[in-house]
């Protein structure tokens, strides 16, 4: 049991490595942020234990692809013209491993995990991507996230971003890209282009 009266949403912007710097984002129902860096696989599930979120984003692939490099998810994101890495090609394939590790471990704890894209979705939601860390943290904050300071790093506000599309998803107000092998969950798109797009594969 949380000792926090709100509902979380816990983001992570996962590396491949647990020696190199993961971000999270702890987000509550009023949009209210926490965000923060850590390594280990042990420093997340402690994390998810601490805040009980609702639901855990993790912004890597929770799958590997039966054959070839891509799933068919990741096709159908590639033909929206979303730019998205195969998760079973060279360093992404530590990472998919590491991400479907923890999706084991913390759903058998009990949690609720989805897999997200960030990058993809500030692409759906009219967000610059975080090569643009002060424009991309402006466009948060417009769509009423509070709390992310100036220093925020882009792993920091990445995982801001999957903590928000957890909210969302909470709410009933994104979209699942399904395939056979894997499913992405994606923000309703804010941007006129991707609706057309999006009719294609309904």
């Amino acid at each position: 049991m949380s000792r926090y009266p709100n509902k979380f949403f816990l983001g992570l912007d996962l590396a491949g490595s647990p020696k190199r710097a993961s971000g999270f984002c702890i987000l509550d129902n009023r949009l209210e942020a926490r965000v923060g860096i850590v390594y280990s696989n042990e420093e997340i599930v402690s994390l998810a234990m601490e805040y009980s979120p609702s639901i855990i984003a993790i912004d890597a692939p929770l799958s590997l692809p039966k054959r070839g490099v891509m799933r068919d998810c990741d096709s159908t994101l590639r033909k929206l013209g979303i730019r998205i890495f195969p998760p079973a090609m060279g360093p992404m394939k530590m990472l998919t491993e590491r991400g479907i590790y923890l999706y084991r471990l913390l759903t058998g704890k009990g949690f609720k995990v989805i897999e997200v894209y960030p990058g993809g979705a500030q692409d759906f939601l009219g967000l610059p991507r975080k090569k643009k860390l002060a424009e991309l943290r402006e466009g948060l904050a417009r769509l009423g996230i509070k709390g992310l300071p100036a220093s925020a790093t882009g792993d920091e506000l990445d995982a801001a971003t999957a903590a928000y599309v957890a909210y969302l998803y909470c709410r009933g107000e994104a979209l699942e890209i399904k395939g056979k092998e894997c499913i992405i969950v994606m923000p309703k798109p804010k941007v006129r282009r991707w609706f057309k797009l999006l009719e294609r594969f309904k």
